[in-house]
């Protein structure tokens, strides 16, 4: 009879034993939104547009003002979050579009933190926009590690809110046009998050909002407000975007996983709009002028997010960390809170240490680069930035602990700091056929726009 049940009993030893360990993991959400500038939410000092969701989160968890996207535009930007490489490495760039739908993918063999985490026996999901190659190619979703996807795959699909269709998993599903996209993306999201509830898993919710095609189903407490339809209508879609957060966070202290849930926000790169545009200018985006560019720049402004994590009991409360950290650090981050190792080539560390109100470990710089156009390149080191805006351009240096605006040139007094980074940007990129190093061409306007993406 003994022989019998200690089979069974070291079974039932051994499922405890994985419960408790898997309940030492936590589950982990990522929220990116879609060209939000950090001065949009009322934590980052917005005072006209409505985000109480999103300042709620922040006072309940640590703002990280110098928090880093990947770049300053889309596709690059989310591929530099799944691979953990900057964009000296990563396989993606700058946006390119591929007929009929599409985007230039995620090459064979690309790892993600979604397969790394799979591995690690989480269920994986994406909501929302993709943006790194559709379902038949190398870069589909469903290949590089997620069990279920929801929404647009197409960027430039993403433009519209009322679309005719969009996907499940690599299953199209019309629509009507007529439907607000947000409300499917977001029930879709509400229900997965309830099947995986005993967890763990890792949702990466890829909201749309508040990108243009500038459209909303609903102008809220903006609809009377004497500002223009443009004005009314981008108000009404952060706050929208506050809203279905605010709708995530409420579902997780439902189901009674808030405390074992780790939720970082951010958006993918800055605003879309000029600080001097009607948008730029009504809601102060650049806030006050303390972060100079927007999207499609190297300058702070286009890369700083409005960073924010949340996880009750672990990240400290009502903290505001100045200590910069990038979108490449998310794989290494997320594989340690996992208890797992990345075999593949990363540039990230992990900053698991950091969110729990520690220190950011030490590292040589931050490196990014964009194909816009002319090739920029930008490097961080300590305080200093240095941005190129084309490869026979002069190096531009800032001194960020005394000027973050980056206002003031110091190139011309401090060579050997342009010396510097010079070396840093050579070093620290690998060369790729896909992305040599161009100058403008001759008679193009710095600063116009090829794409809308």
């Amino acid at each position: 009879m003994l022989f019998k049940t200690l089979p069974g009993l070291l079974s039932a030893c051994l499922l405890g034993l994985s419960a408790v360990v898997a309940s030492d993991r936590p589950n982990i959400i990522f929220i990116l939104c879609d060209d939000l500038a950090q001065g949009d939410l009322g934590c980052y000092g917005q005072k006209l547009i409505q985000t109480p969701n999103l300042d709620r989160m922040a006072r309940e968890g640590t703002m990280f003002p110098q928090f880093y996207s990947g770049t300053s535009v889309c596709a690059p930007s989310r591929s530099s979050l799944m691979t953990g490489l900057h964009m000296g490495h990563c396989p993606i760039r700058a946006n390119r579009e591929v007929q009929p739908e599409g985007q230039k993918p995620l090459p064979e063999g690309t790892v993600t933190v979604a397969q790394v985490l799979k591995k690690a026996g989480y269920a994986t999901a994406c909501t929302g926009k993709w943006g790194m190659g559709m379902f038949e190619t190398s870069g589909s979703p469903l290949k590089l590690g997620f069990d279920h996807f929801y929404g647009y795959n197409c960027q430039r699909h993403a433009h519209s809110y009322f679309p005719a269709y969009l996907w499940n998993n690599d299953r199209r599903v019309e629509l009507d046009g007529k439907t607000y996209a947000m409300d499917l993306i977001g029930r879709d999201t509400l229900d997965w998050v309830r099947s995986q509830a005993s967890g763990p898993f890792f949702l990466y919710h890829a909201i749309t909002l508040p990108h243009g095609k500038f459209e909303i189903d609903d102008l809220g407490p903006y609809k009377d407000k004497p500002w223009t339809d443009l004005q009314k209508t981008y108000a009404a879609m952060v706050t929208r975007l506050d809203s279905d957060v605010g709708r995530l966070l409420d579902l997780l202290k439902e189901l009674k996983i808030d405390d074992n849930t780790l939720v970082l926000f951010a958006g993918d790169n800055g605003a879309s709009f000029d600080p001097k545009s009607e948008v730029g200018k009504l809601f102060d985006q650049s806030m006050g002028g303390r972060l100079r560019g927007y999207k499609r720049s190297l300058y702070e402004g286009g890369l700083r997010q409005a960073g924010i994590a949340r996880w009750p009991g672990q990240v400290p409360a009502g903290r505001v960390c100045e200590q910069p950290w990038a979108f490449w650090d998310f794989l290494a981050t997320a594989a340690e809170l996992a208890g797992t190792k990345v075999s593949s080539a990363h540039d990230g560390l992990s900053m698991v240490s950091l969110l729990k109100g520690g220190e950011a470990p030490a590292r040589e710089a931050f490196y990014w680069e964009l194909h816009e156009g002319a090739s920029l390149q930008a490097v961080r080191f300590g305080n200093w930035k240095a941005v190129r805006n084309g490869p026979s351009k002069a190096v531009e240096l800032y001194d960020l602990g005394k000027d973050a605006a980056e206002s003031i040139d110091v190139a011309a007094s401090r060579p050997d700091l342009v010396a510097r980074a010079t070396e840093l940007m050579k070093t620290l990129r690998t060369d790729s056929p896909d992305w040599p190093l161009v100058d403008p061409k001759p008679g193009k306007k710095k600063g116009a726009r090829k794409k809308k993406n």
